[in-house]
């Protein structure tokens, strides 16, 4: 009977090892089986009206006597009966930015929030994307910037992607909080109207770069440095070896012509600005920036907003890209093994700064 009870534990055991063993596998070739699918990408889009309209209710309720809350319980049931009757419309319809409900302009808000990389760039030009499916002459485009500048290339790319919307036809508005600065005004000077907070701090209208160079800490130590390279100018500046004065002045020559490049897309959209009075590299709050003709406007994005929201049908559009779990952990090992090789580059790379 012993043998019997000890034969019959090891069986559970072998049973419950070979199951366990099979469900990790099934759920590890599960989860492989959907990363196969491309990533579900969304397009979110929030009605600012009616965010507004319950902001005001709201307050209005918390301020209201006990007549007028009746008052405004009784308006709020004929308002519902009304929409009621709008959804089964608007059910016909397909796409949520088809039309107007109401037959207004409407104006799409986009924001942009730049770091060094413009990285906000891949989800403003699926923005974009969307907007221009649908928008016409009579709306409008709002972009909410902020960024201090970085990278040329990237930054490049992304007022490309804001010049879309200029040569569309339709209306881009530019209004800045806090700071369009560098890269992040050459975006700005896209629009055909830029706003800025009178605080906010626009221009920056230069080019830097800036890196470490290490090599006499290296020969203290007795250690050799080679590089080898084709090409007279593949290699002006490095962090590593000896650099020279040919070098120097080569990347200079190249800072010089991005600095003209830069100046000359600023002047080709903003024609009446004294562009080298204000391309010095210096920034300006926005009073002093309305002054200098660099901003159009003094306003907070909240303010024009508010400014539209009678006439106007606001459209916040925003994309979002979900990975799954297994191209996330590819992407955060990916992120570890090449940062340092990014950092490298990062710091031979020309900003806007």
């Amino acid at each position: 009977m012993e043998y019997l009870y000890d034969y019959g534990l090891f069986l559970a055991k072998s049973i419950t090892i070979v199951a366990a063993t099979l469900a990790i596998v099934g759920g590890v070739v599960a989860v492989i089986v959907r990363q196969r699918k491309p990533a579900k990408a969304k397009l979110k889009i929030v009605h600012l009206n009616k965010r507004y309209e319950d902001m005001e209710k709201s307050l209005s309720s918390a301020l209201a006597s006990d007549a007028d809350l009746r008052l405004l319980d009784k308006a709020d049931r004929k308002s519902h009966k009304l929409e009621a009757k709008g959804a089964k419309k608007k059910a016909k319809k397909k796409g949520a930015l088809a039309e107007s409900e109401t037959g207004r302009a409407r104006v799409f808000v986009l924001d942009f929030d730049g770091d060094v990389r413009a990285t906000a760039v891949a989800s403003l030009r699926e923005e974009i994307t969307a907007v221009l499916t649908v928008a016409t002459a009579s709306d409008e485009v709002l972009v909410t910037l902020e960024s201090g500048g970085g990278l040329v290339h990237s930054y490049g790319l992304a007022a490309s992607q804001l010049q879309r919307v200029r040569n569309a036809g339709v209306p881009l508005t530019i209004a800045v909080d806090k700071v369009a600065a560098s890269g992040g005004y050459m975006m700005a000077c896209v629009a055909n109207k830029l706003l800025a907070a009178p605080f906010a701090y626009v221009g920056s209208i230069g080019v830097v770069m800036q890196m470490p160079n290490v090599n006499k800490v290296l020969k203290k130590h007795n250690v050799d440095y080679e590089m080898l390279y084709a090409g007279q100018y593949k290699r002006t500046l490095t962090v590593f070896g000896e650099n020279t004065e040919e070098g120097r002045e080569k990347m200079q020559a190249d800072l010089e012509d991005t600095h003209l490049l830069f100046k000359e897309f600023i002047v080709s959209l903003r024609p009446d600005l004294d562009i080298e009075k204000v391309a010095t590299g210096e920034t300006w709050p926005g009073t002093r920036a309305l002054d200098l003709g660099l901003v159009d406007e003094l306003s907070t994005s909240d303010d024009y907003l508010m400014s539209r929201r009678k006439d106007a049908d606001l459209l916040k559009i925003s994309y979002t890209e979900r990975k799954g779990m297994v191209s996330s952990l590819s992407s955060l090992m990916s992120m570890g093994l090449g940062q340092r090789d990014k950092l490298e580059r990062d710091r031979s790379a020309q900003q806007f700064r």
